[in-house]
């Protein structure tokens, strides 16, 4: 593990290991290095020097309040700059969101890839009083409840899906641990609104991800930030929803890899 300093003086924490081009990676919600990218980071390794992050509030990271989405862009920013040479970013999920506000911060990113990450307009994703629900749920003690109700009613995530998600014990322990953050990033993004004029001069290629078997907004969001951005595409992962780093491995590498080695 390496730690560096943000802007704010939170401690980030990051793990670095195989050979190549730089590559950071960004997890989402509830996650941390270790849960996100454990079918596909050795892979990743066997071309990249990959950076593995925790974002703040778990793992390794520290958190200093209040939360902010500026903050949590500046983290990713921070490591970026600490690196010799322009990097490769890929940011799942909340992590997308996450990643793309850090590339309008740093002029060393490569090339980013965005996996259902970046909401159009936050507000039309979640039924009124979701977030008072979950933070009820952790207030009543059920961790579990709660982390299973984000994941079907925030993420439409399918009940095979969180399945697959519960079966990873230890993996499934971290998200448990990690819960807490969860009410703060929700009602983050749930305040966010894609402003175009912010990114229409951002000229980083940008891949943005999708499953075929994801809810259509994904899809829309999708196509509305490639339209907006200068050097975009957008590419569907058959078969596939929210986490293919865990269902297809190798369809999720191979579209990365494809697109990063250009």
């Amino acid at each position: 593990m390496q730690t560096i300093t943000s802007r704010d003086g939170t401690l980030i924490a990051f793990w670095r290991g195989g050979n190549g081009p730089p590559l950071l990676l960004i997890h989402g919600a509830a996650a941390d290095h270790t849960t996100t990218w454990r079918f596909v980071l050795l892979e990743l390794e066997q071309r990249f020097t990959v950076y593995a992050m925790d974002r703040r509030g778990r793992g390794g990271s520290g958190d200093i309040p209040p939360y902010e989405l500026q903050r949590e862009a500046e983290d990713i920013a921070t490591v970026v700059d600490s690196i010799a040479e322009p990097v490769n970013v890929i940011g799942h999920s909340y992590g997308g969101l996450c990643a793309i506000e850090a590339a309008l911060l740093t002029a060393n990113l490569r090339r980013l890839v965005l996996y259902e990450g970046v909401p159009l307009r936050g507000a039309e994703l979640y039924t009124p009083g979701i977030v008072e629900r979950l933070e009820e749920l952790l207030k009543a003690g059920d961790v579990e409840g709660m982390l299973v109700a984000m994941y079907h009613d925030v993420v439409k995530m399918p009940p095979e899906e969180i399945e697959l998600l519960r079966s990873q014990r230890d993996a499934w322990a971290v998200r448990l641990g990690n819960a807490p953050t969860i009410p703060r990033e929700i009602r983050t993004e749930q305040g966010y609104t894609f402003e175009p004029e912010r990114f229409r001069s951002m000229q980083t290629p940008t891949l943005l991800m999708v499953g075929s078997n994801s809810p259509h907004r994904e899809l829309e969001h999708a196509n509305g930030i490639a339209d907006t951005l200068p050097n975009a595409q957008v590419v569907i992962l058959p078969g596939q929803q929210h986490v293919a780093m865990h269902t297809a491995p190798e369809v999720f590498v191979s579209q990365v890899v494809q697109f990063l080695e250009k």
